[in-house]
């Protein structure tokens, strides 16, 4: 077998792969020995077939795949000892790949253009200084995250007369009135329907529940309250689309209950329900342990911002890199077949700016030798979790609730380049810190939020 690599402008590269016959040969009579044990010949006992008959059947074709298997092994092989940095996958070159006749014995030429990666060197030292954004957790953000508590752990209390102003929930029966103002026979009867005036979309609608008192009687049409809003028909009047469409009549609504929301107070009781018996004492404990809990929430995004900033100092650092832009296009159209060559045309500038960034973190990754392992993927799985529940006010949850959620993110095969990306992301983060020179900054979460919104 000969193999030569041609690479003349240090991106566009060429390989020739030559196989021969006594580099198949035995690979291919073994295959058709095995395939004779199990050929069912009629005339024939298995196993018995005159060994021509197979070589004539199945003797092509099993060169083809031997050949072939032998080709991606020799070829990835290669690449490999060589130290090439290849670009996506070969492809066969139009213009100087022979054409092959596989009823012969060869010898078995393969001609492949080889995209390479641009050589340069992408370092950080002590001598660079890259901005490292710390979020003020202030009182505000507290104060927020006490009344989200207060409001998860609030309850309703039955009230006699309805206040806008309180956003009071209403309970009562609606019956459906025809043209002349009298119940409908065969309308639209619900009865307990829930109703928040709030949410009424027409003030000119909205305005008739006020002051409403257990026993009250309003008449309004919920087609004129919610003109836009077909699903707030459906679930008011419990009718399907089509009903809900047609539906233009008043209806009665029969108050029979006046609820309004009343927020936990923030005593030993609120502290327990957040955070577990007995392990908060008082109200600036419970503030502390919140302010904790975001400023460990928002680690994450601070990091993800350094390196965003990592990102841009490195680029500009390294200047623009040559890429074999002829080669890289056909394959991204080879990868991208059903898409078409508009797909590529509009898509490949950003392409290559993704890849750029690919291979400066490669370097990084090396150069601080970055590894991870199934522990430091399900602690990224953990972590998300354990943000994900703490954007809803759970911030008890039990290590083994939050294992078993992390374990499930796991078994789903999409989830997992992902988290490998996100463990690579948090090691190298904290080596990078610690190797420059961090101009740490202290930022509000409204400015911290613009500035990333910006990008």
């Amino acid at each position: 077998m000969k193999i030569s690599f041609e690479n003349p402008d240090k991106i566009n590269g060429l390989l020739t792969l030559t196989i021969e016959k006594e580099d198949y040969e035995k690979d291919v009579e073994k295959t058709l020995k095995d395939y004779r044990k199990k050929a069912n010949v009629p005339g024939f006992r298995p196993g018995n077939a005159p060994m021509g008959m197979i070589k004539r059947q199945y003797g092509d074709s099993v060169k083809v795949d031997v050949i072939n298997r032998l080709l991606g092994q020799k070829l990835y092989e290669y690449i490999r000892e060589n130290k090439i940095q290849m670009l996506g996958d070969p492809l066969p070159n139009a213009e100087k790949q022979p054409e092959l006749d596989f009823k012969g014995d060869g010898p078995f030429t393969f001609v492949f253009d080889i995209a390479v990666a641009p050589e340069f060197k992408a370092e950080l030292t002590g001598d660079d200084t890259i901005d490292y954004y710390t979020i003020d957790v202030d009182d505000k953000i507290i104060d927020q995250q006490v009344e989200m508590f207060q409001s998860r752990a609030g309850h309703y209390d039955k009230v006699d007369a309805y206040d806008a102003a309180q956003n009071d929930m209403l309970k009562g029966d609606l019956r459906e009135l025809d043209a002349d103002g009298n119940a409908k026979e065969d309308g639209v009867v619900v009865e307990g329907a829930v109703l928040m005036p709030e949410y009424i979309k027409v003030d000119e609608q909205k305005n008739l529940f006020n002051e409403a008192k257990v026993g009250s009687v309003i008449t309004f049409n919920p087609k004129k309250a919610y003109p836009e809003g077909e699903a707030e028909l459906m679930s008011l009047l419990k009718i399907d689309k089509e009903k809900a469409a047609e539906m233009t009549s008043d209806f009665t609504y029969l108050v029979t209950e006046v609820s309004r929301f009343v927020k936990a107070e923030v005593n030993q009781e609120l502290f327990d329900e957040v955070f577990g018996k007995d392990e908060v004492k008082d109200e600036a404990d419970f503030r502390q342990k919140i302010k904790d809990g975001i400023k460990e929430q928002l680690e994450s995004d601070q990091d993800y911002k350094f390196m965003l900033d990592v990102r841009k100092y490195l680029e500009n650092k390294v200047g623009e890199l040559t890429f074999p832009d002829e080669l890289m296009k056909k394959i991204m159209l080879n990868n991208n077949k059903d898409k078409g060559q508009k797909f590529v045309d509009d898509n490949y500038a950003a392409s290559i700016e993704e890849l750029k960034w690919h291979l400066i973190k490669e370097q990084l990754v090396a150069a601080n030798e970055i590894k991870v392992d199934n522990n430091d993927v399900k602690e990224v799985a953990m972590q998300a979790t354990r943000i994900q529940f703490a954007q809803y006010g759970m911030a008890n949850v039990p290590e083994e609730y939050i294992e078993q959620y992390a374990e499930q993110m796991l078994k789903n095969n999409k989830n997992i380049d992902g988290l490998v990306d996100r463990a690579v992301d948090v090691k190298l983060s904290e080596a990078l810190k610690k190797v420059v020179k961090l101009n740490e900054k202290s930022i509000s979460l409204e400015d911290f939020n613009k500035m990333m919104q910006e990008k």
